[in-house]
């Protein structure tokens, strides 16, 4: 075991195999009960999240200083044994046990890599009836299918911005995917976010669900309409963006936790200075461009086609993929 938190004694040092006992908030140097117990409501329910969290969001969940806080997290950091080096060889094992969903399109899961991954976040951006709202639906049947089918046999989260869950949509993909209908809706954990700090809180409430349930996707539909319509004019632009660098944050926080795929829909703009090819460009600028894992850019074709670009990912090639979107739910074309 090393010595200190974050370095090994040995670059070739593996990584023991016995597991690790469980660490109470309470046996953290200066937690008390009370102190625990407000964490815990604050949604800080084991080590791991509170080693990921800022001084200032413990400080202000536990009413403690700021200096305090970063004392804590640092315990924690060191009790988890987070913040150290790892090999690329380690990594690149740990990143094979990564799970995929299905989204019941060939070629729309080879431009993705194998399907929507785990501990990440999957943008998909485009105009009105570009099928958005339809990829968030499937996806939230999919992930209910056992591996072999191309699921990860769990349950889902859907914070809904802009009243257009319809569970009848569910029952049709359910159907066409073999789920019980009512087993399909009775998974999935819908809420409807009357504004940016509801929506904001809702990933809190997501977490306290994860530890009751095996909730392994994540859906917000869609990202970025409360922000864009409660922070307007240009004085409003760096408040707007920084409330939405905090959420993004806490849904990579969730995905890391709970090694949940987060899958975001997003909002387009148009650009009246592009007079060739596209106007549009998907909300949220540089914080939504450096935060989402996956950028998948989408919009329509000949009817009931819609053609999907690739426009960021860390490890895969710009690409294009075309599906269909028809009364089973999104299929390839």
């Amino acid at each position: 075991m090393p010595a200190k938190a974050g370095v090994r004694s040995s670059a070739t040092e593996e990584p023991s195999s016995e597991p690790k006992p469980e660490v109470a908030l309470e046996d953290l140097p200066g937690i008390g009960t009370t102190t625990a117990d407000k964490l815990r409501e604050a949604g800080y329910t084991d080590l791991m999240e509170l080693a990921v969290a800022s001084p200032g969001d413990v400080a202000e969940a536990a009413e403690i200083g700021v200096a305090i806080a970063q004392k804590i997290i640092g315990e924690a950091r060191r009790k988890a044994d987070v913040g150290g080096f790892e090999s690329g060889t380690t990594l690149l094992e740990r990143r094979k046990k990564l799970g995929r969903i299905t989204t019941n399109s060939k070629a729309l899961d080879e431009l993705l890599g194998g399907g929507v991954e785990t501990q990440a976040i999957s943008e998909f951006s485009g105009e009105f009836g570009t099928g958005k709202t339809q990829l968030g639906h499937q996806i939230a049947v999919d992930v209910q299918l056992p591996a072999a089918q191309g699921g990860l046999g769990g349950e889902v989260v859907y914070i809904d911005t802009e009243s257009t869950f319809r569970p009848e949509r569910i029952v049709d993909m359910a159907k066409g995917v073999g789920i019980d209908p009512e087993t399909a809706l009775g998974h999935i954990h819908v809420a409807r976010a009357f504004n940016s700090n509801h929506q904001m809180l809702l990933v809190q409430k997501a977490q306290e669900l994860a530890r009751e349930k095996p909730i392994r996707l994540l859906v917000v539909d869609s990202l970025t309409a409360h922000f864009r319509s409660e922070y307007v004019g240009r004085a409003e632009l760096a408040p707007r963006q920084q409330q939405l660098n905090k959420h993004l944050h806490e849904l990579l926080r969730f995905a890391d936790t709970y090694n949940a795929s987060i899958v975001v829909t997003n909002q387009v703009s148009a650009r009246p200075d592009i007079l060739f090819g596209d106007p549009t460009r998907p909300i949220g600028g540089n914080i939504v461009a450096h935060a989402a894992t996956y950028r998948v850019y989408l919009r329509k074709s000949k009817p009931p086609r819609r053609i999907a670009r690739l426009i960021d990912s860390p490890n895969l090639p710009e690409g294009e993929a075309v599906f269909s979107l028809t009364t089973e739910g999104v299929r390839d074309s």
